[in-house]
């Protein structure tokens, strides 16, 4: 049900002919109640449409509904495109009843092209009118791009005695990058029926970025579009402040949506997860486990089933962090590969395990302290060089 989970959410998705696929390609969530919302975004410098109109309406901390255009990302399109993207929420605004300014709107796709706001205009009113508490699953797909399948994720706690929900889709399977603010296009949605203040959701966002969508990678390449919300209606009457069980939740969804992500990576087979441990601090571990996770080098031996030590020092190496070799330990498939800076000559014995397939595990010990950070990768193949060779971005 993804963002119809929480009580008082509702959804569609319809075709409004923005994906030349002719698949679902608008999507419209809509609370019955009055909402709070705090948001993250991309730190791109040539940040699209959406985003330059969101983040201020993010700002106020109210807002009740979104709409999401699939097929063509209004990036790049100047004043022009900003003016679109507030034409089209003033629209969706009125079909749903409520201010102009409580409407976001996101996009993904292609860069340049501007939004046919006429035919989007159309679909608007079908998304409306289509809005139902079964609607999250079209919701879901109406917002894919290149993504092999739907995202979504729902989480059920206990807060003071009564349950609230949190549940959230997310689209993104190449361009995906993530460097976004607060600590293929990314964008995640999630919905709640808890009461909570702008500023309990802001510090839930925070809190969860960094570690969760800002821990991520399977391409190296930020997108313009980058965008995270976080909803609340209140429907439940459980005001969720200081709440870690509320907090949790949310970390919980964004991690789950973040590893499906990486999962449905453009031309991916299976995830890697570089953990780095024994770093100066958490800084240098992100930054070692970042450096990793980002090699082409690397990400190609995995999918080559490949445990080649090389290519994780060669990435260590260039890695803004403090590093000392002789204290170094990598292991691959839980095959130590070095220790204390030197090969193990277990090379074939780890390359075999990695084989088997599944989740590959890279692990790093720095030997200088008790920083840890762990990052999320796929691998790099030939089908991924394929399809991006053929599609337009």
């Amino acid at each position: 049900m993804s963002v119809t989970a929480a009580s008082g959410w509702l959804a569609s998705g319809v075709k409004a002919g923005t994906k030349p696929s002719g698949d679902l390609d608008l999507a419209l969530v809509w609370s019955e109640h009055p909402a709070t919302v705090a948001g993250a975004f991309t730190t791109s410098r040539v940040p699209s449409a959406h985003v330059q109109v969101c983040k201020p309406r993010v700002a106020s901390g109210l807002a009740r509904g979104f709409l999401v255009s699939a097929g063509i990302a209004n990036a790049f399109t100047g004043q022009g495109g900003i003016d679109d993207t507030v034409r089209l929420c003033e629209v969706a605004a009125k079909a749903v009843g409520v201010p102009a300014d409580e409407m976001l709107m996101c996009a993904t796709g292609t860069i340049g092209p501007r939004l046919p706001v006429d035919e989007l205009i159309g679909a608007i009113g079908a998304a409306s009118a289509a809005l139902s508490t079964d609607g999250g699953a079209d919701a879901s797909q109406a917002i894919l791009t290149t993504d092999t399948r739907a995202k979504t994720a729902v989480r059920t706690v206990e807060v003071g005695g009564i349950f609230i929900t949190v549940g959230g889709m997310a689209k993104g399977a190449g361009m995906i990058a993530p460097t976004m603010e607060p600590q293929g296009t990314l964008l995640v949605f999630l919905t709640t029926d808890a009461a909570a203040d702008p500023a309990t959701l802001r510090q839930a966002v925070a809190s969860s970025i960094p570690k969760t969508f800002n821990a991520i990678s399977v391409d190296g390449c930020m997108s313009t579009s980058d965008t995270v919300l976080l909803f609340a209606n209140g429907a439940s009457g459980v005001d969720v402040s200081g709440s870690e069980a509320f907090a949790g939740a949310v970390h919980d969804v964004l991690a789950d949506l973040a590893y499906q992500v990486v999962a449905d990576g453009e031309g991916a087979t299976r995830v890697i997860r570089v953990i780095v441990n024994g770093a100066a601090d958490e800084t240098d571990a992100r930054e070692a486990a970042r450096e990793i996770a980002s090699s082409a080098l690397l990400k190609s031996a995995v999918w080559g089933n490949d445990a080649n030590l090389g290519r994780i020092v060669q990435a260590l190496g260039q890695a803004d962090c403090k590093l000392d070799p002789d204290r170094l330990t990598v292991a691959m498939a839980g095959i130590e590969l070095s220790k204390g800076g030197l090969e193990t000559g277990r090379r074939d014995e780890a390359a075999t395990k990695l084989a088997a397939g599944g989740e590959a595990l890279i692990e790093v010990d720095l030997g200088l302290g008790a920083g840890s950070f762990t990052f999320l990768t796929c691998d790099l193949t030939p089908e991924y060089v394929k399809f991006n060779a053929d599609y337009t971005t």
